[in-house]
């Protein structure tokens, strides 16, 4: 079974869809699917679909609902040709006191998101900036849009968007670091623009939008980042920015400055050279 999560919710058996367009069902499948090969409690399962006051027939309408994603495995299974014939049962297994979907070798994309972050993170540590950059770029390209983006999340699919996305912000963070050591200061400039907007009080993307303005020759923009934050941090949480933010912004004033004076030198010299 191919799961998809990151962006709209997809499961596949070999070409058929498997996701059922009835919203609870739906939701057992998503969360099946995200402990894909862990047994879920069914009073998890229940507790995401009815919250803290679920009704009297609860379990039992559960019940209905993998009868009816198994149904749709079964479909799937019969028309799958070449592999050995599992069941719908061994596809999703009954446990006691909950229930286990085993994807067997599909894939998933949020586990191989995973996997390549790591290893862009290995990467990174061992100054393999290239090899850091391209393992990045991958894993954010399985991303379509937000997680479980056409699902109306309970209490614990909720827990596992905001960790994807999360994990999600952390891969965008070190991919545009490695990408600045890279020397690719210009062609980040058009997504940092939209990320810092997004991401209203993330210093470290405000931090390396800073740097690659600067690096663009663009120091007066780059300052006028720092101030748009310093604003936004202190009327909104009373802070100022970090250590790193304020001595970037230092160094960003410092080597204007003596940009400056520089040019006002040459400026000095320049009639007496002329003449």
């Amino acid at each position: 079974m191919d799961i998809e999560v990151l962006g709209g919710f997809a499961a596949r058996l070999g070409s058929t869809r498997i996701v059922p367009t009835a919203p609870k069902p739906r939701q057992v499948l998503a969360l099946l699917a995200l402990n894909a090969g862990q047994p879920v409690p069914a009073a998890v399962l229940v507790e995401e679909l009815w919250g803290a006051r679920p009704p009297r027939s609860a379990r039992t309408t559960l019940q209905t609902y993998v009868l009816r994603l198994r149904e749709l495995i079964d479909s799937a299974l019969s028309g799958a040709a070449g592999a050995p014939r599992r069941t719908a049962k061994q596809v999703l297994v009954t446990l006691p006191g909950g229930y286990l979907l085993e994807t067997g070798a599909g894939t998933l994309d949020f586990r191989e998101f995973d996997r390549l972050s790591a290893e862009g993170y290995r990467a990174m540590e061992a100054g393999d900036h290239t090899g850091a950059a391209r393992l990045l770029h991958a894993a954010l390209a399985l991303w379509t849009g937000p997680a479980l983006v056409d699902i109306q999340p309970g209490r614990h699919l909720e827990v596992q968007a905001r960790r994807l996305e999360e994990a999600r912000l952390c891969a965008v963070d070190r991919r545009i670091e490695v990408d600045l050591l890279l020397g690719r200061h210009r062609e980040l400039l058009p997504e940092l623009t939209v990320l810092v907007e997004r991401y209203h009080l993330h210093e470290s993307l405000y931090r390396q939008f800073m740097l690659a303005l600067y690096r663009a020759g663009r120091p007066g923009e780059a300052l006028r980042v720092y101030q748009r934050l310093r604003g936004t941090l202190v009327r909104e949480l009373g802070l100022e920015p970090s250590a790193p933010v304020q001595r970037l912004q230092q160094s960003i004033l410092k080597a204007s400055c003596e940009v400056s004076q520089e040019f006002q030198r040459e400026a000095h010299k320049a009639p007496a050279e002329v003449g």
